[in-house]
């Protein structure tokens, strides 16, 4: 049996691609779909922390933002309509990430000029429950929506969290600007 993780006889891990995800409506008929924020989170934060014991805790972070990014731009590609007008992409997202249990997005500012904006994200599967720490830990989050906004604007963006759960907010919020 082929191993899809695999480049064919290379031995090295290929490029992530959605296909790669497999059908899940199939593989898990009894047990559906649907999986628990801490299963995600367990995931998520051991995975953190076993790269910040190896790279330190800046070069871990950027990680999870680059494995974010890449998630998001697959995400918009496969699940997205790209094509659309602005408008009707921001409802379409606002739309899948509620369906999908991800969160709920809301956009506070956008200037058309510069494709600058802030986002905020209530229930934020990442981190809407955890404990008060005065940080901001979605960065993830922050790759997720930077992958996002690549693939449907064609731009490189840079994307920061300025509030978080963790930090004391109720909802996170994003400054999303377009890399120089």
């Amino acid at each position: 049996m082929e191993n899809v993780f695999l480049k064919a006889g290379s031995g090295t891990h290929c490029i992530f691609s959605w296909g790669k995800l497999g059908d899940i409506k199939d593989g898990r008929g009894d047990l559906g779909e649907d999986v628990p924020v801490l299963v995600y989170r367990l995931m998520q934060y051991t995975i953190l922390d076993v790269l910040a014991k190896e790279f330190g805790e800046e070069k871990a972070n950027d990680y999870i933002r680059a494995a974010g990014c890449l998630a998001g731009r697959e995400f918009a590609d496969n699940v997205l309509d790209l094509n659309a007008d602005f408008s009707k992409f921001v409802a379409d997202l606002q739309k899948k990430l509620q369906e999908l249990r991800i969160g709920i997005l809301r956009m506070e500012a956008f200037d058309g000029g510069s494709g600058e904006m802030t986002l905020t994200v209530g229930q934020d599967l990442d981190c809407s429950g955890l404990p008060v720490t005065d940080e901001t830990v979605c960065d993830y989050d922050e790759g997720f929506i930077a992958g996002i906004l690549e693939a449907y604007t064609k731009k490189t963006y840079k994307v920061r969290e300025v509030d978080c759960w963790a930090n004391g907010d109720r909802v996170c919020r994003f400054n999303c600007k377009v890399a120089e």
